[in-house]
């Protein structure tokens, strides 16, 4: 009975340790996922934005030679803008299905409503209130954790943002630094 028992506690160890290697690559992907989309995200919507509209920062006050230390700034990625995207960007992630690779088994998020109207091949794709409402959940928590990080990198023309922030900065990516960025 002895001989018994331990074998069963030996298999029920293996068996949870499998079963959170796969929560836990689960979690992955749905974090790298959500941070990548988000950044996406961010990236068209400052491309919308007319180049040529401007915000004025700085101080108002008038300084004592009559001058104001006010500078305009592109409206794309002013603070301001980002704060405003950041606010509502997420909403986006009920625009996204998830994609299981059949050789990994890894999961990704592909956008399921193109930007342009153009038809998109969802075939394998996974598209329900659940997929959304966890890949939106994911997105807020990661703009809100990394607010800052994301206005800094935004509020410069950055190269590379998506590895940048969600591999590099914030290690949400780490075991997908090998996949190519358009599987992602």
């Amino acid at each position: 009975m002895n001989g018994w028992v331990s074998h069963a506690l030996c298999l029920s160890v293996v068996l949870l340790s499998l079963l959170n290697n796969v929560l836990a690559g689960s979690s992955q992907d749905l974090h790298c996922g959500a941070c990548r989309a988000l950044v996406d995200e961010l990236e068209w919507e400052i491309s919308q934005v007319d180049p040529k509209k401007t915000i004025q920062m700085g101080s108002f006050r008038i300084n004592p030679d009559g001058s104001q230390s006010v500078v305009e700034v592109p409206y794309a990625r002013s603070e301001a803008h980002l704060t405003e995207l950041l606010e509502r960007v997420c909403e986006k992630m009920n625009e996204y299905g998830e994609k299981v690779d059949p050789s990994t088994h890894r999961k990704s998020y592909v956008r399921v409503i193109s930007h342009d109207g153009t038809k998109m091949d969802l075939s394998g794709t996974k598209i329900d209130g659940d997929v959304t409402s966890t890949l939106k959940f994911a997105c807020e928590s990661i703009a809100e954790e990394y607010e800052d990080e994301l206005i800094e990198f935004f509020s410069r023309e950055t190269d590379h943002v998506k590895d940048r922030l969600c591999s590099k900065r914030t290690d949400l990516c780490d075991h997908a630094l090998h996949i190519p960025h358009d599987e992602l």
